[in-house]
């Protein structure tokens, strides 16, 4: 397979560009790929499901019948609205304390689909004259450290079954270290990059560790849609083909989906399917 076939490019404006020349209706339209059909009575654990991304997630999930397990810090009226058949409060993924209580506080049983989606990014632009070293750490711990935790916790507590339970890593294309001379020519934003990469390293290497267990392990980029975390690029949303989070939310599962011991570790656009280089 020819690279121009595996790999997304790293230049935002010129991939949508191309995706709209090409008419690509994977990228353009995701409802015409999409079967969510398999989430019909799963069990799916999702951090950070109380806004954003991850409570579009959340929405999509409930609407396709799964049965949603929201582990969060506290819950939201939206997140309320859902009636989820769990809601895991307390639980802020920093903490290795808060994140041993986890499994415990779940009573439905085993979790079909664990989406680690919960994550954080420091508004203010990092350079040289104006690193945050504390809010750069804060990012790695919760991007990198945080679904580690999470996951380790239910694995070890026999709530993700080996043989048949599926992880997802909400990373970030930012996280790419090669694409990092075409998407940030100049630098900056070391703690949001750092933290990123950090989490995809982890991610290679619970995917390695759990192909004997054969529990896969997908990591995604979940594409450039228009929440709060990227408000702060707004003035761009257009040129680059932000989307709607609830957009958003299918172009993920439809990856999700796809995810298995023969894909696990592959680092993948939800945008266009394609792979990310690392």
């Amino acid at each position: 397979m020819a690279d121009s076939e595996r790999y997304s490019i790293p230049d935002q404006p010129a991939r949508f560009a191309r995706a709209k020349e090409q008419k690509n209706d994977r990228y353009l339209n995701i409802e015409s790929v999409y079967d969510p059909s398999y989430l019909k009575g799963k069990r799916v654990a999702i951090t950070g499901a109380n806004r954003g991304i991850g409570l579009s997630l959340a929405k999509e999930l409930v609407a396709q019948g799964g049965k949603l397990v929201a582990i969060v810090r506290s819950s939201s009226e939206e997140l309320d609205a859902l009636n989820p058949d769990e809601i895991i409060t307390g639980i802020d993924v920093t903490s290795d304390e808060a994140c041993e209580t986890i499994a415990a506080k779940i009573t439905g049983g085993p979790i079909d689909i664990l989406v680690n989606n919960a994550g954080y990014f420091y508004e203010p632009v990092e350079k040289i004259d104006s690193l945050n070293f504390k809010e750069e750490l804060k990012m790695i711990d919760i991007c990198a450290l945080g679904p580690l935790r999470v996951s380790a916790n239910l694995f070890n507590n026999g709530l993700l079954k080996e043989g048949s339970s599926t992880i997802a890593m909400i990373t970030s294309q930012g996280g790419s270290i090669s694409w990092r001379t075409t998407q940030n020519p100049k630098g900056g934003d070391y703690g949001h990059h750092m933290s990123k990469a950090a989490a995809n390293m982890m991610s290679v290497l619970l995917s390695q560790e759990f192909k004997e267990k054969k529990i896969a392990v997908g990591i995604l980029h979940p594409g450039f849609n228009k929440t709060g975390m990227t408000a702060k690029y707004s003035d761009i949303w257009e040129i680059e083909g932000a989307v709607d989070p609830s957009v958003g939310a299918k172009r993920v599962f439809h990856e999700i989906g796809k995810i298995n011991i023969d894909t696990t570790g592959k680092f993948i656009n939800c945008e266009d399917g394609l792979e990310i280089p690392w």
